[in-house]
């Protein structure tokens, strides 16, 4: 019983983490298209080399946010085997694992919340000013 409230615990966690995953892939195509655009102002100083720069980030982080999705699902899938495992090597082990996936998927969230806050900030700096319609 024990072990399967764990397993059960670790089953809701990975799919959290595949939700979190999910959404940052959506925004990130919104993201994209925001940065592909013709909305920013063209006369910004740097404004080629900044939006270059900002989406060459979102390459990285998209790189690496697939890394963890494949990951989850590998991690996923050993999850049953939990149940066959006899000794608590098997579940230590696993556990270690999950531990480390967490800490790297942490590090990943928090990275791009700076990059997306970084664009934020930028784009709604430089963002096309349309004069008011009388």
């Amino acid at each position: 019983m024990v072990v399967e409230n764990k397993i059960e615990v670790l089953h809701v966690e990975l799919q959290k983490w595949k939700s979190h995953l999910q959404f940052i892939e959506d925004e990130m195509s919104f993201i994209q298209k925001l940065l592909n655009s013709y909305v920013f102002e063209p006369r910004t100083p740097n404004l080629f080399e900044r939006l270059e720069q900002f989406k060459q980030e979102f390459t990285e982080s998209k790189k690496e946010k697939e890394r963890l999705k494949k990951l989850i699902c590998g991690h996923e899938s050993h999850l049953g085997g939990i149940f066959e495992c006899t000794s608590n090597v098997c579940d230590i082990s696993y556990y270690e694992k999950h531990n480390k996936l967490e800490n790297r998927i942490s590090q990943f969230l928090e990275n791009y919340l700076k990059l997306k806050t970084k664009v934020y900030d930028y784009a709604g700096s430089v963002l096309k000013r349309r004069k008011p319609v009388d």
